[in-house]
């Protein structure tokens, strides 16, 4: 019988995580080297990856700082390149990267917002697929963990494009996971609901904030490492059996 307790460790395994500077990313980064994993991390601003590999170095965790922004393609390419020096190989992404919405009536979205949030959201995510995936698929071996949001399949107010950008990542999700299974290359949507980080604590505190939790089953928001344990299942071999599958941890928000 398998050990899924083993199955669930990260040791020897190198995983990349964009959008670790902060909030869910910096939590599912900080979850992944407990779990073994050598990180990876980028996000737009260095100063935060500096002090995420702080903290991991503080509980034995060795850390690649690589800052940039993955909606710039060759940006993306450089990445990939510097990770595989260091590493030799890469075992998971969870590509966390992203943009929060603008939380502004659709009648009132402009171009420049629109298209920001399509860039970062949804071509950022493709970017580091594509090129993440190239080295999987040499490996014969890989997981993929696009972070999509439950507003990929349930409406809202106020965030067309962001809601657009993350039905966008769950069926480009889909699409390769269906195209690379063959060859050893799984890719899967892990989907958050509602969790309190620092961009996210201005809704949360207003009466938009006081409907959500009405609104969820146990009663509250998530704390940020309460997705970490979903992120290393993703990236484990733990869900070897899994692609093209979504995990949603949303507090029962979309069981309504």
């Amino acid at each position: 019988m398998t050990d899924m307790t083993s199955d669930l460790r990260l040791d020897g395994k190198t995983v990349w995580v964009t959008g670790a500077g902060k909030g869910l990313g910096r939590a599912m980064a900080v979850a992944l080297s407990r779990a073994g994993a050598a990180l990876a991390v980028t996000a737009r601003t260095a100063d935060d990856l500096e002090q995420l590999a702080a903290e991991v170095s503080g509980h034995g965790g060795k850390t690649l700082v690589v800052p940039g922004s993955v909606s710039d393609p060759d940006t993306v390419r450089d990445m990939i390149d510097r990770i595989t020096d260091w590493a030799g190989r890469l075992d998971a992404v969870v590509n966390c990267a992203g943009v929060s919405p603008h939380f502004t009536r659709s009648e009132r979205v402009s171009d420049e917002a629109w298209q920001q949030v399509l860039d970062v959201n949804l071509a950022g995510t493709f970017y580091c697929c594509r090129e993440a995936g190239k080295v999987m698929l040499d490996q014969r071996a890989g997981s993929i963990v696009n972070v999509s949001s439950v507003h990929a399949r349930v409406g809202f107010e106020r965030i067309a494009a962001y809601a657009a950008s993350k039905g966008g990542v769950e069926a480009l999700t889909k699409s390769l996971a269906v195209e690379w299974a063959d060859r050893g290359v799984r890719v899967n949507t892990l989907a958050p609901g509602y969790f309190r980080t620092d961009l996210s604590s201005g809704l949360l505190d207003s009466s938009w904030g006081e409907r959500i939790v009405g609104s969820t089953p146990l009663g509250r928001v998530g704390e940020t490492h309460e997705l970490g344990g979903a992120a290393v299942f993703l990236a484990s071999d733990a869900s070897r059996y899994m692609t093209g599958s979504t995990v949603t941890v949303d507090g029962g928000w979309t069981a309504r």
